[in-house]
């Protein structure tokens, strides 16, 4: 069965969903000094995270926005989660991406400084990215 345009805000918080699961694994292994299995989880995340991206614009190039249809508290709710969340999406791939780098090369202290930001952050766009689709698709 071949994914159709309007299947994919499905794919796009499964993607979501799945980058969560590898972050809180990656940082649940390094704590327990895993370091190659943190380090696969990463790399899944950043996989997964690069998959939703080119589903993410495909989908939107070829459908455009759906706006909310709520009203009233719920649209504020809304409003309250997407915004802080567009804004995040935009810094959360030149973060991943150096920070990816600077564990790759071995920049541990560097690494570990810019992940502290990173993680915390990326988390909440995968996050609210399940949350936001819910709300679009599953809600009215």
């Amino acid at each position: 069965m071949a994914l159709t345009i309007a299947d994919l805000p499905a794919l796009n918080a499964t993607l979501n969903g799945i980058a969560t699961l590898f972050l809180v694994a990656g940082y649940v292994f390094i704590r327990r000094g895993s370091w190659r299995a943190h380090k696969a989880c990463m790399l899944g995340a950043l996989a997964t995270s690069a998959v939703f991206l080119v589903s993410y614009v495909t989908y939107h190039y070829n459908a455009g926005s759906r706006p909310f249809p709520g009203e009233g508290v719920i649209r504020i709710v809304y409003f309250a989660i997407l915004i802080p969340h567009v804004i995040l999406a935009a810094t959360i791939l030149p973060l991943a991406l150096v920070t990816a780098a600077r564990g790759l090369a071995g920049r541990y202290d560097r690494h570990v400084r810019i992940a502290r930001w990173t993680l915390p952050l990326w988390l909440y766009v995968s996050v609210t990215g399940v949350v936001i689709y819910l709300m679009l698709y599953q809600m009215y």
